[in-house]
């Protein structure tokens, strides 16, 4: 693990956090020191200006060895007039983020003062990662004109001082705790989980059961929040328990650990592929995969309208590239309620999916860890719905489910799983079908899927925790010790 040295400009007493924190002066005088642990160095100096101390801070720090926060290339790509971000309607809708009035924001360390911008704070943060952030956020049509600018102690008031200082005071006190425990893994692995999230792919059981399946092979694991992610480089691999998507830091630090050389489980390739549909059905084609007819939509014309019912009939199905739980699905019964919907959607996206209906009790889902099925459920359809989610019920949310061993599965569902997860990788994934008169047809691959204590492993149990966490083994022993 790394200690943490905090480096200031010039009054060292601005920080109540005993010895480690030294003005800049110190840290280019009489560091590195022979024998010392390795550094993580929060570089609290103005960094506003280029060739400032603070740009030589993070320069020297890594120069050094030592990690810093910010590192150089984020002062580059903030700049001297920081960096403007567009954040979209869809996007915080989904995060609960709602700004009616131009405002600005303090972030220390990824965290704000104003605690309804919780979630907008670690997005920014994820994406900049600078201990201090000022940013001003404006709405701009469907969505917010984000500008995140670099701030030092030099520009914050009191009240911001105050609550800077206690947060960084915790990341002193996380990091000199792990520092005195002794060692008792060989590997340290980081659980990306969000407490906050209202349908997590893993409930607080499974959680538990596999930080505890890691501890027995050797794997510390490590229940971390976005937030806290700003030194993947402490770990030896990432483990996503967190509803991913593409334009969101899930992705992004599957991207840094990937780069960093951690185990990543799932990879960013896997993400890219699996939370678009139009990647996932253009391959099922491809590879001939058994999937529902699907065409790609990206007009609304009456001409367009009536192909679609000729090819799919009604009802059809439209969907949203991205979507996860059943949101952004809808079915459609007439042509006039056919056209509506998909005008809206066209709205938000470029592209939609079109495909046949077929109605089913239940659809299945084959978990698949490096191409092997390792457990099967069939998830029975939300009561008075067509769906395994109702979102608009709450009394009835979803449906019932059946968790199987994996040699009782049709031959046709377990062959269509592993030829759909071959089209994604070798992660973990949860391929979802469709099984009628026989046959399957595949509806998706999802790069995250759920494992709750009490379904998934109903049937095996601690079993499917130790084989997910024996395969983190494999590959870290594969890769070696960094």
């Amino acid at each position: 693990m790394l200690s943490t040295l905090f480096v200031v400009d010039q009054n060292a007493d601005i920080l109540p956090l005993n010895d480690n924190v030294v003005t800049f002066e110190t840290y280019l005088q009489e560091y590195p020191k022979l024998g010392e642990s390795k550094l993580r160095v929060i570089n609290l100096c103005d960094c506003r200006r280029y060739l400032s101390q603070g740009y030589y801070c993070s320069l020297l720090a890594e120069a050094r060895n030592h990690q810093a926060l910010p590192s150089v290339k984020v002062i580059n790509e903030l700049g001297d007039e920081g960096c403007t971000v567009y954040l979209s309607q869809a996007w915080c809708t989904q995060q609960g983020i709602a700004v009616s009035e131009s405002l600005s924001l303090l972030i220390c360390m990824g965290e704000t003062q104003q605690t309804e911008y919780t979630k907008l704070a670690a997005h920014l943060f994820a994406q900049f990662q600078a201990p201090l952030l000022t940013v001003h956020v404006q709405p701009q049509g469907n969505g917010l004109q984000v500008q995140v600018l670099r701030s030092d102690f030099s520009a914050i008031e009191q009240d911001e001082l105050a609550f800077c200082t206690q947060v960084l005071s915790r990341v002193h006190a996380m990091q000199w705790k792990k520092r005195k425990s002794s060692k008792k893994h060989r590997w340290d692995l980081a659980m990306l989980v969000d407490h906050q999230e209202q349908l997590p792919p893993s409930n607080k059981n499974a959680v538990s059961r596999f930080v505890k399946a890691g501890a027995k092979l050797g794997i510390k694991v490590h229940l971390v929040e976005a937030a806290e992610l700003y030194n993947l480089s402490q770990f030896d691999g990432l483990f996503i328990r967190e509803t991913t998507a593409i334009d969101h830091h899930t992705y992004r630090l599957a991207q840094e650990a990937e780069q960093k050389d951690l185990v990543v489980i799932d990879d960013p390739s896997s993400i890219l592929r699996c939370c678009n549909k139009v990647f996932l059905h253009d391959a099922f084609n491809y590879k001939k995969v058994p999937s529902l007819e699907t065409r790609f939509v990206s007009q609304c014309s009456e001409a367009v309208i009536d192909e679609l019912v000729e090819q799919l009939s009604l009802p059809m199905v439209l969907k949203m590239p991205e979507s996860a739980f059943s949101k952004g699905v809808y079915k459609v019964k007439t042509k006039e309620e056919l056209q509506f919907r998909l005008n809206l959607l066209l709205g938000e996206s470029a592209i939609v999916l079109a495909q046949a209906y077929l109605y089913t009790d239940y659809d299945w889902r084959i978990g698949v860890l490096n191409g092997r099925a390792i457990y099967a459920c069939r998830y029975h359809m939300a009561r008075n719905h067509w769906q395994i989610y109702n979102h608009s019920s709450k009394r009835n949310f979803s449906g019932g489910f059946d968790t199987l061993p994996t040699f009782e599965v049709p031959k046709a569902v377990l062959g269509a799983a592993l030829k759909a997860a071959a089209v994604v990788g070798n992660g973990l994934y949860g391929i979802d079908i469709k099984e009628h008169e026989g046959k399957a047809y595949v509806l998706e691959v999802n790069d995250n899927p759920s494992i709750d204590q009490g379904v998934e492993d109903k049937y095996l149990g601690d079993e499917l925790y130790m084989q997910i966490m024996s395969e983190f083994l494999r590959r870290l022993e594969a890769r070696g010790k960094k």
